[in-house]
């Protein structure tokens, strides 16, 4: 248990008070708690009733209750609650659209309880009838419950990855041969399975041994001596662990670290299954290609990529020199200016960019312009204490994230947008979009003089909301005429720009910055996914914008 799950249990148990019609005074009060705490930087698991019941917005009686989750894993309340709930409702509470309220009507006056009932519904027109629906609601709940089923049994690139590495460590443990493969080493946005590969001449030994982990269940329709087949306990995506022989091992980790169109490419299939191979380099020495890294084998722009290119050349952690877009508790942020600031400098980079929220997003407490001149008093400050420290240098850059407006206007008036270093320009509200009303905003903001970068393009985020429709091509190719920096949006719920569009970006000339979006200090970690598609869509370290060192950056913008 820890912070983000207790908030998590208490944010479900808004919900099922609202769906069930509880008292609205309690509904409220617990609301402003659960907001205050999921920016708190408190351990709330280790803090008493009495220390708890001072946080804001937290009375005695919640933090009896914070106590009682972090004690039990639950509370009497949320299990009450849940109880009184058809587990077909509680589904329907992730809907996109749709709040408790109106699931609770769609329950009660339909007695629908489950999605596929709702789905049926909403084709026969009867969920538009309710009060306070009509079609477009009734649109949206069945756009959103399509979505979710096309990616049933997927997981995102930080979740698969985890999974993965719980796997692998109990395997490497008692086996010398074992790697993993498929979707979470070629580093894919989407995990639609978790695979590894174990080299062992004893093939049911293995298996013998996966049926001892608890956690894991086998299917055994599916399974055969040589792949193990499964699921974890609660998860739903597919397992599969195959097994080969030590002397076969890295030619089968390659065949499964490749797409199907990467192997078909040179014969590099034809020559695996001739011969078995030391390492994945001297499978394509044996073809005459240079060594391809997993992340980029999908057979789409790779083998001219190594051609022209050196693998060097991409993109690493090492290479960034700064961390741009980010946010403190001046807005939505958990932690405040500095502390940010100075858990950057001591990661070993040279600045910081902050880019809290803009005025308009007031969900997020954007900054209204005295809030803005308050926040640059600060950096001030702090960036004289920071000069007089010798050891190396360390800035923050003022930035902005403003809101791209309905017309594609920036967010403040051009007097206050010259205050800041650099914006990071990105959409986050009215997304329901044609690609004509997504385009105009776009091309509009990317066309302002004051716009450095272009955030998070499409606003998508991966397995819950697909983004509005954007011609990436016009897009990019505005950017370009404009000298406007794209964002690889490193959050592993965005990961946007897609990097399927790397590649025409470098070729039209558009640099690109991968930027965690990070609201907490430990946000900052999610670059490692930022550059691991970076590295997928090829993007080398000279266009990247944030290698550029203190020194360049000031002069790029001061430009």
């Amino acid at each position: 248990m820890n912070n983000e799950e207790i908030v998590a249990l208490l944010e479900l148990t808004v919900k099922l008070l609202e769906l069930h019609d509880e008292n609205e005074f309690k509904i409220k009060n617990l609301g402003f708690a659960v907001r205050a705490l999921d920016k708190t930087t408190e351990d709330l698991l280790n803090m008493s009733v009495a220390q708890l019941s001072t946080l804001p917005s937290v009375g005695k009686s919640i933090a009896t209750k914070i106590e009682e989750i972090a004690r039990t894993g639950t509370s009497q309340e949320l299990s009450e609650l849940l109880a009184r709930t058809p587990e077909g409702v509680l589904e329907m509470l992730a809907i996109k659209g749709i709040g408790p309220k109106k699931v609770r009507a769609i329950w009660k006056e339909l007695n629908i309880t489950d999605t596929r009932e709702l789905l049926i519904a909403c084709e026969n027109g009867h969920v538009a009838k309710l009060k306070g629906f009509g079609d477009k609601i009734q649109n949206t709940i069945k756009e959103s419950i399509l979505y979710a089923q096309s990616n049933t049994g997927k997981l995102r690139m930080e979740k698969g990855e985890e999974l993965a590495q719980v796997l692998f460590d109990e395997l490497e443990a008692h086996f010398e041969h074992v790697s993993i493969v498929g979707d979470v080493r070629r580093k894919n946005e989407i995990v639609e399975s978790i695979q590894l590969v174990v080299g062992h001449e004893k093939p049911w030994e293995v298996q013998q041994f996966i049926n001892t982990l608890p956690t894991l269940q086998q299917d055994e329709k599916s399974s055969s001596p040589f792949a193990w087949r499964g699921h974890f306990e609660g998860k739903g995506i597919d397992i599969e662990v195959l097994i080969c022989s030590p002397a076969q091992f890295v030619n089968q980790v390659f065949i499964y670290s490749a797409s199907p169109k990467h192997l078909a490419t040179q014969h590099l299939l034809k020559t695996v299954q001739k011969e078995n191979f030391e390492s994945e380099e001297a499978i394509y020495a044996s073809v005459n290609i240079p060594y391809i890294i997993p992340e980029m084998r999908e057979g789409n722009f790779e083998f001219d990529w190594v051609q022209k290119h050196q693998n060097e050349e991409l993109i690493t952690w090492d290479a960034l020199k700064g961390i741009l877009h980010n946010h403190s508790t001046y807005s939505d942020g958990r932690h405040t200016l500095k502390e940010m600031a100075d858990y950057c400098r001591e990661l070993g980079f040279e600045y910081l960019g902050i880019a809290d929220h803009s005025k308009t997003a007031s969900y997020a407490k954007g900054l209204s312009e005295e809030r803005i001149f308050e926040q640059h008093a600060e950096i001030d400050r702090l960036n004289q204490q920071y000069a007089l420290m010798t050891d190396r240098p360390f800035k923050i850059l003022k930035g902005i994230e403003s809101d791209i407006l309905g017309d594609g206007s920036l967010d403040y008036p051009d007097d206050v947008l010259q205050s800041f270093d650099y914006i990071v320009a990105s959409i986050h509200q009215n997304l329901k979009m044609t690609e004509e009303k997504a385009m105009s905003r776009l091309i509009a903001a990317i066309e302002n003089p004051y716009t450095t970068i272009l955030g998070h393009p499409t606003g998508r985020l991966l397995l819950s909301r697909a983004g509005y429709p954007v011609d990436y091509q016009k897009m990019i190719d505005a950017c370009a005429a404009n000298n406007v920096v794209i964002e690889i949006n490193a959050s592993p719920y965005r990961l946007d720009l897609d990097w399927r569009w790397i590649q025409y970006a470098l070729e039209k000339g558009v640099k690109l910055s991968i930027n965690p979006d990070a609201h907490e200090m430990e946000g900052y970690f999610d670059m490692h996914y930022g550059v691991a598609v970076a590295r997928k869509g090829g993007l080398t370290t000279d266009m990247t914008f944030n290698t550029l060192s203190l020194q360049e950056i000031e002069a790029y913008l001061k430009k």
